[in-house]
């Protein structure tokens, strides 16, 4: 318990301690010998509670201090006030922290705090999967170190912060991002990073889509429509020919529905604005549904299809976007591989990165056609795509998928000897869990 301290007290005490000390040499006839001793004990006593002082600051694990009397207990107890006032303010600060990181952590915008040296001090998760930072290895290093792009270090040197600036994202160049930077504490700055790849391929898009749609439909419309200028008013029409204009016209109008909603669909994912951080997708339980599927589709042509499948492997991620670039890499395997073909799925963590894989020993492509074959449209063999029903489609949407997930598709294809498909996400996205 702690009890006022009296000055008055203790030089009492002090007073009191000489006092007997002196009758002791006045006793003993050896007054000063007797003051001195009386002296060096009391400085004795004090040089051993500083020693118990420093002891228990330094080296004992005991919270509470010694027993002592006198002023060192006053002293003590002042030290251990001090001490658990401190123990308070530093677990407040604490929360503080933690409250201040985990609304750092729900900001829609990845934030990067850096100092008067540019340094990197913090960054939020978002920071760390749009920019390709990893905490804490990046602590300390200068921010245009790791986002390396001319117009970025210009902008960022010219201190000149009042616009923001648009530059492609270090980790995806097809994703264009909007930095913002202000001051931010004592000669600290806020970076605060923005993904605006929508907002800048709007315009693009519609003149894509206008472009892309109108050539594509043409094939289409032109058949329908010869047939139609031919039969209305004809006579003697053998029934040959009408079987033969009947099922090329169904043919033709199916090629353009599937056409149409798979503009649709990609339309969908390129004006996205959903989230790619927020939502677990049970990857194994989509794949399972999409082998249904597959086995379906491959009932002509009896391919043995083979699934390696991690259970307990998922990510974050947009489920029906994800749903479509697993499904159009299988699909795509089972069309384009010969009868009876060997085609194998594997879904692992690879160098801790969640990894989807399709492999097949079908025709193969040759290598001039590997870096055109996620453009819009674009077939290899134009006529084995209509026989397939293929759009040309299929994997500018798994590309656009993987874009919004800061991810790429890998193409590895021989001609004679098969193909493999496979695109990874990374450490941030990917979940290895185990299931209960």
């Amino acid at each position: 318990m702690y009890y006022p301290f009296s000055w008055l007290r203790s030089l009492g005490r002090v007073a009191a301690y000489f006092l007997v000390v002196t009758l002791l040499g006045w006793y003993f006839s050896e007054l000063s010998i007797a003051i001195a001793i009386g002296a060096l004990l009391l400085l004795a006593g004090h040089y051993w509670n500083i020693y118990r002082l420093n002891h228990w600051l330094w080296q004992s694990k005991k919270i509470t201090p010694p027993k002592v009397n006198g002023v060192w207990e006053h002293i003590y107890d002042g030290i251990y006030t001090l001490q658990r006032r401190n123990r308070a303010k530093r677990k407040e600060l604490g929360l503080l922290v933690k409250r201040f990181r985990e609304g750092s952590e729900a900001l829609p915008d990845a934030a990067v705090v850096v100092d008067a040296n540019a340094a990197i001090i913090w960054c939020n998760r978002l920071a760390r999967i749009e920019l390709g930072l990893r905490w804490p290895d990046d602590a300390g290093r200068r921010i245009y170190n790791l986002v390396r792009h001319p117009q970025f270090i210009e902008f960022y040197h010219k201190k000149d912060y009042e616009k923001p600036i648009e530059v492609p994202s270090p980790v995806n160049d097809q994703r264009i991002l909007e930095y913002r930077i202000m001051p931010y504490g004592d000669q600290h700055l806020l970076l605060l990073i923005r993904d605006v790849t929508k907002l800048t391929q709007i315009e693009k898009m519609r003149k894509d889509f206008v472009a892309n749609v109108s050539h594509e439909l043409r094939t289409p419309l032109t058949v329908i429509n010869g047939y139609l200028e031919t039969l209305p008013g004809a006579t003697n029409i053998p029934e040959a020919f009408l079987a033969k204009a009947f099922k090329e016209m169904r043919s033709q109008s199916t090629r353009m529905q599937c056409l149409i909603e798979e503009l649709l669909v990609l339309s969908r994912i390129e004006a996205s604005n959903e989230r790619t951080t927020e939502n677990i997708v049970d990857v194994p339980q989509i794949l399972n549904t999409i082998k249904i599927e597959a086995d379906t589709l491959n009932s002509a042509k009896q391919h043995t299809i083979s699934m390696d499948v991690d259970p307990n492997l998922q990510v974050y991620g947009v489920e029906t976007e994800l749903r479509s670039a697993f499904s159009n890499l299988l699909f795509n395997a089972i069309h384009y591989t010969q009868e009876q073909g060997k085609i194998h799925v594997q879904w692992k963590l690879v160098d801790g990165q969640a990894t989807y894989l399709v492999t097949d020993n079908g025709y193969g492509i040759e290598a001039k056609h590997l870096g055109r074959l996620t453009e819009r449209f674009y077939r290899v063999d134009k006529a084995r795509s209509r026989k397939t029903g293929g759009s040309g489609l299929g994997l500018s949407i798994v590309k656009h998928v993987l874009n919004h997930h800061n991810s790429r598709l890998r193409i590895k294809s021989k001609v004679g000897e098969g193909s493999e498909f496979s695109f990874a996400f990374s450490h941030e996205l990917s979940i290895k869990q185990t299931k209960v």
